[in-house]
């Protein structure tokens, strides 16, 4: 089976919504720091780009989390492959994710993580497919609301390809 990818929202809106929601987030940030979390592997990419647009202090960490269940949709059980690197307690804390859509695995990830107490938790998404969402999850900061689509690059894989791409396309089969 081959594939084609269809461009849905080029590199330079892209490079600009990021810059939008970094001025943002220095704004609402003011006068404190900002531990982003970047949730492996999709996310890495837009992390690496937000914390550039972001003007306060940043430090970072990563966690990888897995959805288990059967190919279609996940199961809701959630299991963390790779865990943070350092404390987040009293620590200002931004969840930094690729793509939202049933917001399972973000629900179970901000109530693990507020169980360690951060002095604040907020999310921020490059991309929420909100139509999908099954689990309610509060996003502060989403650069694009996307149709119900397969998309990749910028960080998002089908198959572990395309991740490099540097705007974000939707898989035709």
């Amino acid at each position: 089976m081959s594939e084609t990818i269809r461009e849905l929202i080029s590199e330079e809106d892209v490079a600009a919504k990021v810059k939008e929601i970094g001025a943002q987030i220095t704004k609402d940030y003011e006068g404190k720091a900002v531990h982003l979390i970047c949730v492996l592997k999709g996310g890495v990419f837009f992390t690496c780009e937000l914390a550039k647009r972001i003007e306060v202090p940043v430090s970072l960490d990563f966690m990888s989390v897995s959805s288990y269940g059967d190919d279609t949709k996940s199961s809701g059980v959630v299991k963390i492959i790779k865990d943070l690197d350092e404390s987040i307690e009293g620590k200002d804390v931004l969840i930094v994710e690729d793509i939202i859509d049933s917001g399972r695995t973000l629900s179970y990830l901000i109530e693990v993580l507020k169980q360690r107490n951060p002095a604040s938790i907020r999310l921020c998404t490059l991309l929420d497919k909100p139509e999908r969402r099954v689990k309610d999850v509060k996003v502060d900061y989403v650069c694009f609301n996307i149709p119900d689509e397969f998309v990749v690059g910028y960080g998002l894989d089908y198959a572990q390809k395309y991740r490099n791409l540097p705007f974000i396309g939707v898989v035709e089969f």
